[in-house]
């Protein structure tokens, strides 16, 4: 039976916590490693790839459930011990999901856009792609295999993901003792970077054991340049869960040959068809050899955008929960206006001239739906009047600051 809650929802509310004190952290101290623009796109991201869990969550229980009914070895039962050793092979079975997302070219689309941030804070773990959360439940069937519940495997990939969120900073810098057996911000800050000697290193996401046993560990050194050498250019969700996907589509239309149009998205990454000009991997060892994206935003984004983030959160929950008490064709169609917010927000940080009809229309609309699908029209007047306080806000604020000779701000 599937829960009355995604798990997820629970781990939502810590994960914010800590985003929350990570940016008070940084701007008392006077820390340089968020920045606002990044910020936003990967919050808007990873809202947006909230959705997904719904189809996730429904394809572990159908599948997952058949393959336990009928195929499995034992039926393990979760208690401490058992929940310890899933937890260890749910580590086990990512350390490889991991390495093969870094070495095939059409699993390194999936994972791309988590790289693809270029700076390391807990809005970064939290910039996965839609794509990465399907794929990686193609390979934890073998836990079913195993004998373990389907719902047990779904809870504790979520609790993994939990451990990974915690090592996406740059605040903690060692852990001592700690960095011999478990992945740290250290070991995983190394993962995350573009320098020669920390490229395709450290995929560990709760033990770094297994880097170490299989040759893929390299201890921090020098600073680390985050990013990826193909940047997507863009803070709009859909270009950056899908960017290294139309590069590799592009490529294998140029090919000249049918069969390196069939297998460049099986080859390693970065691998290029015959006939087509072979590119040499650049040596990055310093941020001055880095031309990060920061295309200049409206000036007057930031209040409207910070607000539009606890919006757009609020929707999320009542999408993955069902704390609105929801119908699934609801949530589907809350999760299609979700996407549209978040586009919009990539528009707003890159000035884009069509954010002045898109944003009002879409608050509208998203005014009216949230009205309609409470039944709040007949039942609660404060509620209207907020619902509709927010609609007439974010349309008139759009119509009076995104327009195409408003002023730019630059961003940094």
């Amino acid at each position: 039976m599937m829960q009355e809650k995604n798990i997820y929802f629970y781990i939502v509310i810590p994960s914010l916590a800590l985003i929350v004190a990570e940016v008070l952290y940084c701007q008392i101290f006077r820390k340089r490693y968020i920045s606002f623009a990044e910020s936003i796109a990967n919050f808007g991201t990873a809202l947006g790839n909230q959705t997904v869990n719904i189809l996730v969550m429904l394809g572990v229980y159908v599948v997952y459930s058949w393959i336990w009914t009928d195929f499995r070895v034992f039926t393990i039962e979760l208690n401490w011990w058992t929940f310890i050793l899933l937890l260890i092979g749910v580590d086990f079975v990512f350390y490889w999901v991991h390495r093969w997302g870094h070495a095939i070219n059409i699993m390194w689309a999936a994972h791309s856009p988590h790289h693809s941030a270029e700076e390391m804070n807990f809005l970064v773990a939290v910039r996965a792609s839609v794509t990465q959360r399907l794929s990686s439940f193609c390979f934890f069937w073998v836990l079913a295999v195993a004998g373990f519940r389907p719902e047990d495997i779904y809870a504790v990939v979520a609790i993994h993901l939990f451990i990974a969120f915690l090592h996406h900073t740059e605040v903690v810098r060692t852990l001592g003792p700690l960095e011999w057996f478990f992945t740290t911000p250290s070991h995983h800050r190394v993962h995350h970077g573009i320098n020669p000697q920390y490229l395709d290193r450290n995929f560990g996401e709760f033990l770094i054991i297994w880097d170490r046993m299989f040759g893929s560990f390299e201890k921090e050194r020098e600073k680390v340049v985050y990013g990826i050498l193909d940047h997507p250019k863009s803070w709009n969700p859909i270009f950056i869960n899908f960017h290294y996907f139309i590069v590799l589509w592009r490529n294998a239309v140029a090919a000249p040959f049918w069969w390196d149009k069939i297998r460049i998205w099986f080859m390693p990454a970065g691998w290029r068809p015959r006939g087509l000009p072979q590119f040499d991997k650049p040596l990055i060892h310093s941020e001055s050899q880095i031309e990060r994206y920061r295309p200049p935003m409206f000036a007057n984004a930031k209040i409207y955008l910070f607000i539009q983030c606890g919006l757009g959160f609020l929707l999320m929950l009542g999408i993955i929960s069902n704390v609105f008490a929801w119908s699934a064709s609801y949530k589907w169609i809350g999760a299609g206006l979700l996407w549209w917010q978040i586009i919009n927000w990539g528009g707003i940080l890159e000035a884009r001239e069509w954010i002045v009809v898109s944003e009002p229309v879409r608050a509208v609309v998203t005014g009216i739906t949230i009205l309609i699908f409470g039944d709040l029209l007949v039942t609660s007047i404060p509620a209207v009047s907020i619902v509709g306080v927010i609609t007439l806000y974010s349309t008139i604020w759009p119509l009076l600051f995104f327009r195409p000779d408003s002023p730019r701000l630059a961003t940094v």
